[in-house]
């Protein structure tokens, strides 16, 4: 943790709506005009698409047939924990970029699926901020989560993380439902071991709960909406949290414990706005200070 050169994480699993949250705090850095360096966590990924294909064959050669993006081996972690260990000591590191598809590629000249060259972090940014898989991560070896000084987990409920998959990769990405349930199956140990367990070092949690029948996501034909859904927001250190005012601007709000929140899921974006714009204004105040 850094006063000078503050860190923000958001981390959960893929489909879990990550970026809904890291477009809640874009509209936070531009309305405060904060000049934020943006780190994607699939840039931190160890293999290319390509690479990253035949690696899963190789391991499941041997018999390992759960590798996948949510464990270390596929992730380069040492080198996440160095960059937040450098951006907090002198507000720099080193980044790269994934290049997800071919509109991300085409100005760089490459193949979709790869990695630009690493590169210097610009100076002068105002704080950095992480959107992915391992914002929270720590083992025996390596503690990423340490190093943030606000982290967010961002946990829909299992079946609803499933139905948000299975939609995103059928119609985006043109799999068939084997290949995402087999692709979940294969994921489903490391997302225990690696995933779940970061949600415990996480400073505030975001999770939305459907409000209408998800108890089989493999014949759901629609995502639930957001008025559809409930978000529970637990805090880990309710110290601070005017919860008398958010339950006074969030209407049908209740406080179902000392530390968690629960909003319509219509809210949430504004919930966002009304919870973390205080939190980075504080973290900007203590870096005037310093």
């Amino acid at each position: 943790m850094s006063v000078k050169h503050p860190i923000i994480a958001i981390t959960g699993s893929s489909g879990a709506g990550t970026s809904t949250v890291m477009q809640s705090f874009q509209h936070i850095f531009r309305r405060e005009k904060l000049n934020a360096q943006i780190v994607e966590g699939d840039s931190f990924h160890r293999y290319d698409r390509l690479s990253m294909r035949e690696e899963m064959k190789v391991q499941e050669e041997k018999g390992n047939r759960h590798f996948s993006h949510f464990g270390p081996e596929a992730n380069l972690l040492a080198d996440l924990e160095q960059l937040f260990i450098d951006y907090g000591r002198s507000g720099g590191g080193r980044v790269r970029k994934y290049l997800h598809d071919a509109g991300e590629a085409e100005p760089y000249g490459q193949e979709p699926g790869t990695f630009i060259p690493w590169q210097e972090v610009p100076a002068g940014t105002d704080l950095m901020f992480y959107e992915g898989l391992h914002g929270a991560y720590a083992d025996d070896r390596i503690d990423v989560a340490k190093h943030v000084d606000l982290c967010v987990g961002v946990v829909p409920i299992i079946n609803l993380e499933w139905i948000q998959k299975l939609h995103r990769d059928q119609k985006m990405r043109g799999y068939s439902q084997e290949a995402v349930v087999d692709t979940i199956l294969r994921r489903m140990p490391d997302y225990m071991n690696h995933i779940t367990p970061q949600f415990a070092r996480t400073h505030v949690n975001f999770q939305r709960v459907p409000i209408v029948d998800t108890s089989n996501p493999f014949i759901a034909r629609d995502i639930p909406t957001a008025d559809e859904s409930m978000v529970v927001i637990r805090f880990a250190n309710p110290k601070g949290i005017d919860f008398q005012y958010l339950l006074t601007m969030l209407h049908d709000s209740i406080l179902t414990r000392p530390n968690t929140l629960v909003v319509p899921g219509g809210k949430m974006g504004l919930a966002m706005q009304m919870i973390f714009t205080p939190m980075v204004l504080r973290l900007m105040d203590r870096k005037r200070r310093a």
